[in-house]
């Protein structure tokens, strides 16, 4: 199909067809941008014309950097004619093609060809087209061909993209490349670039994850000039780094001298450093750095305190605990309710019993009653130490006390009920729950399902399981499990097998020993199609067992005295190639047992 195009007398610029780029020949038609296949462009110039022919880049809205002709004539009247275009090459940058498709021809056309220069270094090209490169490395994650561009550029005092550079760097540390990603931030700052924090504490974070400790302290101590001041995350990862490799008094002093730097005395790098030196050196040494940095203007909270009372509390060592606190009381602030629930957790967990009435007295003496939380602590205590009876005085005293027993109450009493199968007395509260406002929760269902199925009370169980699905509340993996051991108890196979559909139709996780279980009670009742249909769906399940698995299931159903029902098995493990054909196996297995029987009757 012929064009004709009439130029009047004026110099004119004609952007050429886009698919054309700087190599094109007019008598072929064929350049980077257009296939070799495509029809040539036939033209046809009036004797009279003079035509200069000069390369302009354009730079489309899409990103992709086009090459066009400008074809700028000064004549009396010219004649073009285009023949035979191929509509397909016109139109290969439309939006007909693939947008992933258009980038892997631009990084072919112009990352390997052009781009390049004859010794494969990126020299010769000027600041906009490097840049234009290095957004397309990065795109592709082409770490190492963005990092040599980017060293390029600095040689050739060319600035480059800032935000690939950020991006850069964060990929270069996740590749635990630390140390090209600390030399591609130096480039950055010294071109005026400012990383942002996140970029930061990422090198941060890498350098100490590799034990670079003293880079990454220099990169800690250089982010301020650059621009960018550390937070509380930068001197938390480098504070832990010194303490994981030992050096507490560094650690000390590297605090002690951001502090007189002008570095704001964040409380929480402060608290973090306090529970570190007592985790190492002891909650004595932890004191006398609080001593410290109070002269240094860094006071602790009620926070800090709470943190080594906890810590000291989990170890049990009370005596110290002790000792934090009066240094609290000597600061003139007071214990909060956490400080006593702290307490009252580790006292409980170790039945220090009269320790705790003794705490509850301070408590109330000292205008400090036990809160919601402070009975829930005492009654987890109580049950799981069983105690329920006592567990429950406190619940009646909780209410006298005019405090809203929460769903955590709730829990724990039902889980004490039903652990003492007590599951008569657990159903009438869960009723009770579902009436008021404190609805049960999904942790509330499966306490009462899995006592229920402990006890093999598994319709109750069943019509638990159907009222929270009307209220609501999707079932996960421990209800599923809870119900499928519980019918595996009562020899009832068939229903696991239906609650096994449902775990593996939800992507539930089912252990070993549950099909191991299944197959085994299927088989003693002479149910081995069932029990078939448990192996296809324990092959096809996520967490497919390997062949020793299978063998071991099968040897087990054979050492029951079921050989024919294990063998029948056996052959369904090889029709699902997951067991190789060796006849041998059961024989072997049949052999073993008959010379154990002998020998125990010979003895």
């Amino acid at each position: 199909m012929g064009h004709t195009v009439i130029l009047q007398k004026l110099p004119i610029d004609i952007p050429f067809l886009h698919l054309i780029s700087n190599q094109t020949d007019l008598s072929s038609g064929i350049g980077y941008g257009m296939s070799a296949n495509a029809s040539p462009i036939h033209s046809g110039y009036s004797t009279r014309s003079s035509c200069k022919i000069q390369p302009s880049p354009l730079l489309r809205g899409d990103g992709f950097r086009r090459s066009a002709f400008s074809l700028r004539c000064g004549a009396q009247q010219i004649g073009i004619c285009l023949d035979g275009v191929n509509k397909d090459d016109q139109d290969a940058w439309g939006s007909g093609v693939d947008k992933k498709i258009k980038e892997q021809i631009y990084l072919k056309k112009h990352l390997n060809s052009r781009a390049l220069s004859s010794d494969g270094t990126f020299d010769g090209n000027d600041e906009e087209t490097n840049n234009d490169i290095l957004q397309r490395f990065c795109t592709y994650g082409k770490l190492a061909d963005a990092s040599k561009l980017i060293e390029v550029m600095s040689r050739q005092s060319q600035i480059p993209h800032f935000p690939c550079c950020i991006n850069l760097i964060r990929g270069l540390v996740k590749v635990g490349r630390t140390d090209k990603a600390s030399r591609i931030l130096k480039i950055m700052v010294m071109s005026g670039g400012i990383p942002d924090i996140i970029t930061y504490n990422m090198l941060i974070g890498g350098l100490c994850r590799k034990g670079q400790l003293k880079s990454a302290v220099d990169v800690l101590e250089n982010m301020s000039s650059s621009g960018c001041s550390p937070d509380v995350i930068s001197y938390n990862t480098i504070l832990r780094c010194m303490f994981d490799h030992g050096k507490f008094d560094q650690a000390i002093g590297f605090w002690k001298y951001q502090l007189r730097q002008g570095c704001p005395p964040y409380v929480i790098t402060y608290t973090v450093l306090i529970q570190l030196v007592c985790e190492h050196c002891g909650v004595v040494r932890a004191i006398e750095i609080l001593e410290d940095f109070a002269i240094e203007g860094c006071y602790p909270d009620i926070v800090t305190y709470n943190t080594l009372v906890n810590f000291t509390c989990k170890r049990g060592n009370f005596g110290d605990a002790a000792l934090v606190v009066y240094n609290l009381l000597s600061h003139g602030m007071e214990p909060n309710a956490i400080t006593y629930n702290t307490f009252l957790h580790s006292l409980c967990s170790r039945g220090y019993w009269d320790k705790v009435d003794e705490m509850l007295s301070v408590m109330n003496e000292i205008s400090h009653p036990p809160t919601c939380v402070t009975y829930n602590i005492l009654m987890n205590g109580l049950c799981n130490h069983g105690l329920l009876d006592r567990a429950i005085d406190f619940l009646d005293e909780m209410v006298s006390r005019n405090l809203s027993p929460d769903i955590v109450t709730y829990n724990i009493l039902l889980c004490a009920l039903c652990n003492e199968k007590m599951t008569d007395e657990a159903l009438p509260i869960l009723n009770f729950l579902s009436d008021t406002g404190c609805s049960p929760s999904l942790i509330t269902y499966n306490i009462v399902i899995d006592g229920l199925a402990k006890k093999g009370y598994m319709e109750k169980a069943m019509g638990l399981y159907g009222r929270m699905i009307e209220n609501g509340i999707v079932p996960d993996d421990i209800t599923h499990r809870c119900l499928l051991w519980g019918f595996c108890r009562v020899d009832l196979f068939e229903e696991a097998v239906e609650i096994l559909k449902k775990m593996v139709k939800r992507k539930h996780a089912v252990r070993t020993n549950s099909y191991r279980c299944m197959i085994h009670g299927l088989c003693k009742n002479r149910k081995v199609d069932t029990a078939k249909q448990v192996i296809e769906i324990m092959i096809s399940s996520q967490s497919k067992p390997g062949e020793a698995v299978c063998s071991a299931i099968i040897k087990a159903v054979a050492a029951a005295g079921m050989e024919e029902e294990a063998t029948e098995l056996q052959l369904k493990l090889i029709e699902l190639k997951v067991q190789r054909r060796n006849h041998s196996g059961l024989s072997r297995q049949k052999h073993n047992f008959d010379c154990t029987d002998h020998f125990i009757s010979s003895a």
